[in-house]
């Protein structure tokens, strides 16, 4: 059981190693969820003497005014054999043997953290451990001496700040408060009872200590308070004695003190019958025994919580991504990560993973045919027009059999209107590509830490999208052009032969502009057209394909990587510049991660359950 006091101590001193005060941030607080005994009481209450009574030593700084300023962890761990020595955590190497120089380290560390001259209190801890034969295990917080009224030199809020600090510790549900009250006061006057009354007014997590029973008034005494009449808690009430100021100044040892207090209780009439729960020595023994079970039923939910917490931490800091490395080296190689994270992204939505590519096979499908069905080339194939491109094809000379000019003027001024239709075919699959660009860099978490470093690779990705939709225009258009071009002649050859029926087949040779005779050239005109169309339906798709989405999938960050290869030390650093508050945050976490990471392994180290 004794390992449960040293393991929350170990929790203790790593929470503020690792900057978790208790205080209220933005970050999870584990020193909030550990139990532990608070030290409350006025400036006159005794406070200090009760402390080093259950130490067994002169450790603490005294003087006029507020003396402690910042809250004191004091850990006692009872060692079998030994020289007595403390440690402070600030100073891990260092093993005080002179008790003196316990009380000035504690003085100067405090005026390290508040300023030499400044009266002002902080809520950073000093740990302080002690290791003795003489006393228990047993960890207690020192908390400022509450106070009225400010002295020269203190800020105005000094008071309501004291006061404020020592409810923010109290008020904790863990926290175990032990309220010091002198007994030649009124207690209704106490402050100590006062503000644990606040927090706890069940009394179910306060225990009560009577100072200076000594010292009331002739005639009256304590007992109504100590058996629980005065003023019920809980648990009893434990009164001490403790050593006179003329005591202090003869540097009477605390062996001594403790036998007159024993002396005390036993010798006097009234307090007889209540000796063994009086004293200093039973006070650290009953602190010791209670922390221990108040330990051990808190950590079934301290595991759950540090669990739940840990699986929290983790999950923020894989959102706010790695932090960034020193060498030129390591931020080449973590940019060509993060752009491989983006291009393996954009290449999930063409290939069907994630959504989008779907678009562009719509394209081919439905836009890009339908733009060729409604190209009118029953314009281009008017009686008049047909009329009209024969004969300025045929010249002065009139064609002998079939008018060829005529029906390549016919199939040309057709197939040029269906460079339209394949351009916006190359634009719709272009702008599809830019917003899947978009799309993936939004879905790259790497990207969104690195504002900069996102411009430069959606500008850098666009450019390449540019640059493949000019190449592909031209090899698009350049289809429909040689369709132009070069004609399939043997489609003209296969289409049957017009015979006037009972007349003479070369009719058309005398009489070559009748209706019927046109309106079977731009029959014919409109069947090679219509099987252009088709064949293009299929070439033009495999030609966009190729030049855009291919090559997008194939070397969309080409070129950036090129150029990236030749940036300075310092243009690499400024692609990966980040909010300064992300660079704290991720700080902040991973120092949590690992204050919750090492109290997992120290409480499943600990045979809490036995």
């Amino acid at each position: 059981m004794e390992s449960l006091i040293s393991l929350v101590n170990k929790i203790q001193r790593a929470c503020t190693a690792l900057g978790d005060h208790g205080e209220g941030s933005s970050l999870p607080t584990l020193w909030d969820s550990l139990p532990a005994i608070a030290v409350v009481g006025g400036q006159s209450s005794g406070k200090s003497s009760v402390l080093e009574s259950v130490v067994g030593k002169d450790f603490l700084p005294r003087g006029a005014g507020i003396v402690t300023r910042r809250p004191l962890v004091l850990q006692l761990h009872r060692i079998d054999e030994g020289k007595e020595y403390a440690e402070f955590m600030h100073l891990p190497k260092k093993k005080f043997t002179d008790f003196a120089a316990v009380r000035q380290e504690i003085s100067d560390e405090t005026d390290r953290e508040t300023g030499r001259s400044s009266k002002v209190i902080s809520t950073v801890p000093i740990h302080l451990s002690i290791f003795s034969t003489n006393v228990v295990n047993l960890t207690l917080v020192d908390l400022p001496g509450l106070t009225k009224v400010a002295v020269d030199g203190q800020p105005d809020s000094i008071v309501q700040d004291i006061e404020n600090m020592v409810r923010s510790f109290i008020e904790k549900p863990n926290c175990i408060i032990l309220a010091i009250s002198p007994a030649n006061q009124d207690l209704a006057t106490s402050d100590a009872i006062k503000i644990s009354r606040e927090v706890d007014p069940k009394g179910d997590r306060t225990f009560g200590v009577l100072t200076k029973i000594d010292l009331m008034d002739q005639g009256t005494n304590a007992v109504d308070i100590l058996e629980g009449r005065g003023y019920k808690l809980r648990y009893p009430w434990v009164g001490v004695v403790n050593r006179s100021q003329a005591d202090i100044n003869k540097s009477v040892d605390m062996i001594a003190a403790r036998r007159r207090e024993r002396d005390y209780f036993n010798t006097t009439p009234e307090y007889r019958h209540l000796t063994d729960r009086m004293g200093s020595e039973y006070l650290g023994k009953m602190l010791s025994k209670h922390l221990e079970v108040v330990i051990k039923s808190r950590i079934p939910g301290l595991q759950a919580l540090i669990t739940k917490t840990i699986s929290e931490l983790e999950t923020e800091l894989s959102r706010l991504g790695k932090p960034v490395a020193a060498d030129a080296g390591g931020k080449l190689y973590m940019i060509m990560e993060i752009c491989r994270a983006f291009d393996q992204t954009f290449k999930e939505h063409l290939d069907g993973t994630r959504s989008g590519g779907e678009k562009i096979n719509s394209v081919f499908d439905n836009q890009f045919p339908a733009a060729i069905k409604r190209l009118q080339f029953d314009k281009h194939l008017s009686m008049e027009n047909v009329r009209k491109l024969i004969t300025e094809a045929d010249g002065y000379q009139p064609h002998l059999i079939a008018p060829e000019q005529g029906y390549r003027r016919l199939i040309e001024s057709c197939l040029v209107s269906i460079r339209g239709p394949a351009e916006a075919a190359v634009d719709a699959v272009h702008s599809i590509l830019k917003d899947l660009i978009h799309k993936s860099i939004g879905e790259t978490s790497e990207l969104k830490q690195y504002p900069t470093l996102r411009v430069e690779v959606s500008g850098a990705a666009v450019d390449s999208l540019d640059r493949m939709r000019d190449e592909s225009r031209k090899a698009t258009l350049l289809l429909v052009d040689m369709e132009s071009g070069y004609l399939t002649v043997e489609f003209f050859r296969k289409l049957p032969q017009d015979s006037e029926k009972g007349g003479n087949p070369t009719h058309s040779i005398f009489d070559r502009y009748n209706d019927a005779y046109l309106r079977r050239i731009g029959s014919n005109v409109l069947s090679y057209v219509n099987m252009v169309c088709a064949g293009l339906r299929n070439s033009i798709p495999k030609s966009i394909v190729y030049c855009q989405v291919r090559e997008a999938k194939r070397s969309l960050l080409d070129f950036f990587f090129t150029e990236l290869g030749q940036k300075e030390m310092s243009k690499l650093a400024k692609l990966l510049d980040e909010d300064p508050a992300v660079q704290q945050r991720r700080t902040n976490i991973a120092q949590r991660l690992e204050l919750y990471r090492s109290a997992q392994t120290d409480i499943e180290a600990v045979a809490w359950s036995k």
